[in-house]
């Protein structure tokens, strides 16, 4: 893609255990983006925005199969001709609960979806949440790109595998609170950095579920240059993103042509 992919990422605050809040801010946040000139091309969402961390409570609030959401994102798609990474939502599929993105073109098709691997047993989602199993990559209009969700990114070692697998852009919703800012910064300008391709991390704001959320949702460039970085407020932050980079920077340090993979295991 030789024309830049104009992105929004939709930094908001949660209320934990309401989902018809959250639905109602998430609806009312997409319809704010989708006016703004010029248009963006592609929405992103934080990480659970339908829940929040009311994990206690996450049975009986999840979304049962993610039909709520994948209905009411569709149609935003279709009608807006915007394509949408729908953050990640507590989904209920049977009797566990997952921790999973949905992805939808700007046609309203879902084109993938990823459920969180590393579940951070800091905050117990290991004792409410099953994890997935599937790192997620997939196609955005002929853009290779992949997903992770929040405490992922402290596995190098998936967003390497994502690179490999042929990943342009990374993006990360998230729900990463205070006091780990420096931690958020670095990890996501390390990712970038060792494997020359873009970071879009879109996290949350406010008080919810008992921690705090910082924001500072940011876009980071190949090179690891912070292109756009929030604050702690609620808004909605805008990049464009040139893909033709991550060839240049990849040709200029060719760190995948000296990778000695046979050293590492």
């Amino acid at each position: 893609m030789t024309t830049p992919l104009r992105i929004a990422l939709i930094q908001m605050n949660i209320e934990a255990g309401n989902p018809e809040a959250n639905f109602a801010k998430m609806e009312a946040k997409l319809a704010e983006a989708a006016a703004l000139e010029p248009k963006p091309d592609l929405l992103v969402l934080p990480e659970m925005w339908n829940t929040g961390y009311a994990l206690t409570e996450i049975q009986t609030l999840a979304d049962p199969d993610g039909e709520r959401t994948k209905s009411v994102i569709s149609a935003f798609c279709r009608e807006q001709g915007i394509a949408v990474l729908a953050g990640s939502i507590a989904q209920l599929r049977g009797e566990v609960v997952t921790n999973t993105v949905h992805i939808f073109d700007r046609t309203g098709a879902e084109i993938a979806e990823y459920s969180k691997i590393h579940l951070f047993q800091l905050m117990n989602e290991h004792l409410y949440l099953e994890a997935g199993d599937v790192p997620g990559i997939f196609d955005l209009n002929g853009v290779p790109a992949a997903v992770m969700i929040c405490y992922d990114i402290r596995f190098p070692e998936l967003a390497r595998k994502l690179a490999l697998d042929g990943a342009q852009i990374l993006f990360v919703p998230a729900e990463w609170p205070h006091p780990r800012l420096h931690h958020w910064r670095t990890l996501l300008q390390a990712r970038a950095i060792e494997n020359q391709m873009y970071v879009v991390s879109c996290n949350t704001v406010g008080e919810s579920g008992g921690s705090s959320f910082f924001g500072h949702s940011m876009v980071i460039d190949p090179w690891g240059e912070v292109l756009v970085e929030a604050g702690e407020e609620e808004t909605i932050l805008v990049a464009e993103v040139s893909l033709p980079l991550v060839d240049e920077v990849r040709g200029r340090i060719p760190v995948f042509a000296d990778r000695r993979p046979h050293l590492y295991d």
